[in-house]
């Protein structure tokens, strides 16, 4: 493919003749201009000295005979220092700045804000200025002493802030870093007069402009000003206006709502009753929507532009969602470059871009997203959003143009053409990227973990995490995507569908499952796939060039009638040697033989912005088949790490921490470091961490092609979470790789539940009572030897899924039958499951089976709830020191049985003794891996686990062991889970063995109180209930605790309400206090609306339900006060022990107390220095 378009827009067919040359196989190249014409065009406007024009047209034509000479390319170094540009003359005077992160990780919030805020305190420490960041997001990097001077682990709220500014006293604060929290906290701050009072200056883009690209009112009208076109929309504040303002617009419409994160209230209506409902439900959310003129079916696109305070702008990137309007972009499919825009559309919406970011006067970063006529030049602009966003992540990772960094210098009020492209050091920032390429992303969606959920996707985003393909043919590129969505995945495959139809034209999570198996196994043409789901025939004629070659492949039916020519078009294609395999009935193995044979290997290209225009020493990689030739050479003998891939209940942001630990601890022992990710929210596939970075799947065959091309001299496989653990057996096996650290048969043993429960047998470590699962009959005999409740637990799977409390023979069959089916290949285990037990979590680094350092800490919650839902508390507050011991003892002989090197964690729940005497401790998890509490115990503590983890694994400068649990602190940290119930319609507010939480905050205090108090309040969106105001009780009525709740409460002044008589009497009788008064309220179960009248009138704040069950319906009366107590947006408490606490929290922290509280401390206050 010719990669040089040499600065000329690459041509285009016209519209019409475009669709009918649909089969070509060439992808879209991005159009870029050259920084010449791009100044040129974007100065025009601005007081520029005739000698810079000079200098900046000289500089051009240096390009221009670079490239029709294949010269060297032109050095920003030189051309900077050449005095073409006055640099740095009006730089924002500041010498100690406050960063706002995002808090903790969210549907529609994720790790993009890690990426982006870390960008901007690496700009901040470039410049020689001092950082203080608030953010309690304690598993981020940008939350450690290597990026921010200070750190404060407190909630992102006015409040919290205020105190923060009033000791810091910064003279400036960045707002565009910490996502749509950030925004929404800058404004009300700045209404409240606080920046004015302490005299900080907001640095980029203006309250003001931030303010009229959230109003919906204020940005119809400043759009209307510059004639650009929006969908007819009506501003409200209460229902009865917008049912008024429906009908002036007319049905169908969209409901969106201001100052909201990902689609957040948003939705479709396409009548009164149905607007009723959602208008009602988004003005809980926000206080004014909009009600739009629904474009339902048109085409999706956004640019990412830049512009800086000298009116330069440049269009980075633009997008184009493989979804018609109507699946919130965050939810799309999504290519980068557009592929299905024709040359006059590019640049209609790219012109109206720039016009939009200059009118509003954005300083940094802005994304512009729109809706296009799908066969005409007719667009409406939908949103801008004045910030880094999810889609700048990927646009900066798609491109390789560092965004959130070149917004922070803008901000500091340096120009793009004085700035250097930090990743190819060769061009100015003001340099327009072009791409010989095609990104695919694509969503992950984890909503099979939650009962009773709706899996439409529509204008709010579900999706928890995404990922990113690179291939040089749009086949290429989706197929590596939908690999790296899910392992499971082969390529494009097909679903089982009640009614495919309905799915083709109403999309679910299972998208583009039903498009495969329309096109792959029903035989439904491009042109009904096309009228049934909207999505443009180019992407549908692209997968059914997919279906071709799979029929071809299965047509010949062995691996042996396969020729060479088919291989490799197959794998230009994108297809897998699995997937091949399953076509013609072969093994990987042997796919992977044959087309070695064949000479068939991936090339390595370099992402360098330039489309290889000119020289540029970048190390983003990826691999291809459409090339003839490698962009790098192998001779470094690279250490490759592997990082946690997508985003998804279970592995997040905590494992990028790890994996970015481990790569910065291989570099500080002079390690080479290659880094296989492929997830662009994440530091690690930064261009500044890794020596290499490969955006590459991380399966079993793409990571042995890069460690023999690299000629590797290792791989670290315990720093990414499961994904890499499930294939390190093979790579050692079958690939012969060097895997470092604990040995994967090893690990084998203690993933596999039948191998692990043996050896603790064997080691005398005490295990609940088990058996491994081989029949429904043996099954059934064992819940009855041990008695109800058991606990189902397949292997090698991560954030227990299906795992599952049985508490009846009734349910046995239904459960077994799902954990087999997670499970697969590996045996599932059946254990007794014992309640009321506290669960105790032990992180270690172990050297050659011998203990280094390890970590106690204790789970509020009782066992039951999963460890990654649970709220933790380090140093322990109510566990004996000789139970402590006693743990430290168990980690010793598990280390040494698994001859551990390297990471590890294990799950240990402390039981009542029937015979009196020490509590019984029982094993019951052991990850041979770094855990999600990594980040946590090492800044807890002081002590990075994984730099000693790398170490270990090296086998240089192992350190001594040393015991940290025996050092005194004077203070207690606790780490909390987030939840996005909100967002997930239907889903059942209930904490169980599987995890269903998406982040995790953690805050410091001088006691439990303190810390857990702040935590708390870290969560997104949770508001204190204040005394005078309504709480609603429910749940079980055997349980002690709503007693000890009231008697927290009472003495507050709280109204007190219940669901019910049986909770009212069982709320008086077990209080204490004998003054107690309940009311019991109507509780309509079936009508939403009057519930939400019923919570007005009594002005209910807060909701306390302590069922012991899952409901078994959706009118069960906990389940209706469960969910619509998320649904209102009010604090939601369902396990007792956190109840009780936080009830004890309200007690003694409120009404608040006049200064500064106690708990608002530096990080390096609490910790007595900067370890991390």
């Amino acid at each position: 493919m010719a990669a040089a378009v040499a600065g000329r827009v690459a041509r285009q067919l016209h519209h019409d003749l475009f669709h009918h040359s649909i089969k070509q196989n060439a992808p879209r190249l991005a159009r870029r201009t050259l920084v010449t014409t791009s100044a040129a065009r974007c100065t025009a406007n601005q007081p520029t000295t005739k000698p810079a024009r000079a200098h900046v047209r000289s500089f051009a034509r240096s390009a221009r005979r670079a490239v029709s000479k294949a010269e060297v390319a032109p050095n920003a170094k030189a051309y900077l220092e050449s005095g073409a540009i006055a640099g740095g003359q009006d730089l924002v005077d500041v010498k100690k700045v406050l960063v706002i992160g995002s808090g903790g990780l969210s549907i529609g919030q994720a790790g993009e804000f890690d990426y982006s805020g870390s960008q901007a305190l690496k700009a901040l420490k470039e410049a020689g200025i001092k950082s203080v960041l608030v953010n309690p997001n304690i598993a981020t990097i940008q939350t450690s002493h290597v990026l921010a001077d200070e750190i404060y682990y407190l909630p992102v709220t006015p409040e919290y802030v205020t105190y923060v500014i009033e000791k810091e006293r910064p003279d400036g604060i960045f707002l565009s870093f910490g996502g749509q929290t950030a925004l929404n906290l800058g404004v009300k701050m700045d209404e409240m007069g606080i920046f004015e009072r302490y005299g900080v200056k907001v640095l980029g883009t203006s309250v003001q402009t931030l303010k009229t690209s959230e109003d919906r009112d204020l940005f119809a009208k400043a759009l209307k000003e510059i004639n650009i076109p929006i969908a007819e929309s009506i501003a409200v504040e209460t229902v009865e206006d917008a049912l008024k303002a429906a009908e002036t617009v007319g049905y169908p419409i969209i409901v969106r709502a201001a100052f909201a994160l990902g689609g957040l209230g948003s939705g479709f209506a396409d009548n009164p009753e149905e607007l009723r409902n959602m208008a009602a439900r988004s003005l809980t959310l926000s206080p004014q929507i909009l009600v739009e003129k629904s474009l339902k079916g048109w085409k999706e696109a956004e640019y990412e532009v830049v512009r800086d305070a000298a009116d330069n702008c440049i269009t980075v990137c633009n997008m184009e969602n493989f979804d018609p309007l109507g699946v919130h972009t965050g939810d799309s499919i999504v290519v980068s470059p557009s592929q299905t825009l024709s040359d006059e559309e590019y640049h209609m919406l790219r012109t109206a871009a720039i016009k939009i970011i200059r009118h509003l006067g954005v300083v940094g970063e802005c994304n512009v997203q729109y809706a296009l006529q799908p066969d005409g030049l007719d667009y409406r602009v939908i949103e801008v959003n004045a910030r880094l966003s999810r889609s700048s992540a990927l646009a900066s990772k798609a491109t390789g143009y560092p965004l959130a960094y070149t917004a922070a210098k803008i901000g500091l009020g340096h120009t793009l053409p004085e700035l250097p492209n930090a990743v190819t050091r060769t061009t100015t920032a003001n340099f327009e990227p072009s791409l010989d390429y095609i990104v695919t992303k694509i969503p992950r969606w984890d909503l099979v973990k939650f009962q009773n959920v709706n899996r439409n996707i529509g204008s709010s985003m579900k999706s928890i995490g995404e990922v990113m393909a690179i291939g040089r043919t749009f086949e290429e590129s989706f197929q590596k995507a939908i690999r790296q969505v899910d392992p499971k995945f082969d390529g494009l495959q097909g679903d089982k569908f009640d009614d495919l139809d309905e799915v083709l034209k109403n999309p679910t999570d299972r998208r583009w499952l039903a498009v495969g198996q329309a096109m792959l196994h029903e035989g439904y043409s491009v042109d009904k796939v096309h009228e049934l789901s909207k999505i443009d025939k180019w992407f549908l004629y692209k997968i059914q060039n997919i279906v071709d070659t799979t029929k071809e492949l299965e047509a010949i039916g062995s691996l042996f009638g396969v020729k060479k020519e088919l291989m490799l078009k197959a794998k230009k294609q994108g297809f897998s040697d699995k997937q091949i395999a399953r076509a013609v009935n072969s093994t990987e193995d042997e796919v992977r033989a044959r087309r070695k044979n064949f000479g068939l290997k991936p090339w390595v290209k370099r992402i360098d912005t330039l489309a290889a225009e000119f020289p540029a020493d970048t190390n983003y990689l990826y691999t291809t088949y459409n090339a003839s030739s490698h962009d790098v050479t192998f001779e470094d003998k690279g250490i490759i790490v592997l990082g946690s891939g997508v985003y998804r209940i279970g592995s997040s942001v905590e494992f990028d921490w790890c994996a970015v630990n481990a790569t910065l601890s291989l570099k500080e022992q002079g390690k080479k470091t290659v880094m296989i990710n492929y997830n662009p929210e994440t530091v690690s596939t930064d261009f500044d961490i890794p020596e290499r970075l490969y955006f590459e799947e991380l399966s079993y065959e793409r990571v042995m092609d890069i460690y023999e091309l690299e000629c590797s001299s290792g791989i670290v496989i315990s720093v990414g979470g499961q994904l890499p653990q499930n294939i390190a057996l093979k790579l050692q096996e079958t690939g012969k790789a060097k895997v470092l650290g604990t040995n994967p048969e090893d690990i084998d043993k203690a993933e596999d539940r039948q191998k692990f429960s043996q050896i603790l047998e064997s080691i005398g470590v005490d295990q609940p009572a088990w058996k491994e699962l081989t029949n429904y009959n043996d099954a059934k005999a064992f819940a009855e030897e041990v008695g109800y409740p058991v606990l189902v637990r397949p292997s090698y799977v991560l954030s227990g899924a299906a795992m599952t409390v049985i508490r009846s023979e009734g349910e046995l069959e239904e459960k077994l039958l799902a954990a087999s089916q997670v499970s697969g290949d590996h045996p599932v285990v059946i254990t007794k499951f014992i309640e009321g037990a506290q669960e105790i979590d032990c992180d270690g680094v172990a050297h050659n089976g011998k203990l280094l350092i390890h970590a106690v800490s204790e789970h509020v919650e009782n066992a039951g709830v999963h460890s990654g839902d649970a709220s933790l508390i380090l140093p322990p507050a109510n566990l004996p020191k000789r139970t402590i011991e006693r743990v430290k003892e168990i980690a010793q002989k598990v280390a040494k049985a698994w001859s551990i090197t390297g990471p590890f964690n294990m799950q240990i729940i402390s039981a009542t003794n029937p015979d009196g005497g020490e509590p019984l401790l029982k094993v019951i998890e052991c990850n041979l891996r770094a855990s999600r509490s990594f980040p946590f115990v090492s800044k807890v503590l002081g002590t990075n686990f994984i730099d000693v983890a790398t170490r270990a694994l090296l086998g240089k400068d192992v350190p001594e062991p040393v015991d940290l649990m025996q050092v005194q602190r004077d203070y207690v940290a606790v780490k909390v889970p987030q939840f996005a119930w909100t967002r997930l319609a239907g889903a059942d507010p209930y904490l169980g063995v599987e995890m269903s939480s998406t982040g995790e905050m953690a805050c410091f205090g001088t006691d439990l109180v303190e810390a857990y108090w702040t935590a708390v309040q870290s969560m997104m969106n949770f508001r204190v209930p204040l005394p005078g105001e309504g709480l609603l009780f429910g749940g079980d009525t055997q349980t002690e605790d709503l007693g000890k709740i009231i008697d927290y409460l009472n003495p507050l002044g709280y109204k007190l309400y219940a669901a019910n008589h049986e909770i009212k009497k069982h709320l008086e009788s077990t209080s204490k206090d004998g003054s107690v008064h309940v009311e019991v309220i109507e509780f309509p179960k079936d009508n939403k609306q009057e519930l939400r009248q019923v919570f007005e009138k009594y002005d209910i704040r807060g909701v306390f339900n302590l069922a012991k069950r899952r409901a078994s319906s959706m009118t069960d009366e906990d389940y209706v006060m469960r969910r619509n107590a998320v649904d209102f947006g009010h604090p939601l408490f369902m396990e007792p022990r956190t109840a009780v606490l936080f009830a004890q929290c309200m007690s003694e922290k409120l009404p608040k107390k006049e200064g500064i509280p106690k708990e608002v401390r530096r990080w390096s206050e609490f910790v007595g220095g900067k370890p991390l």
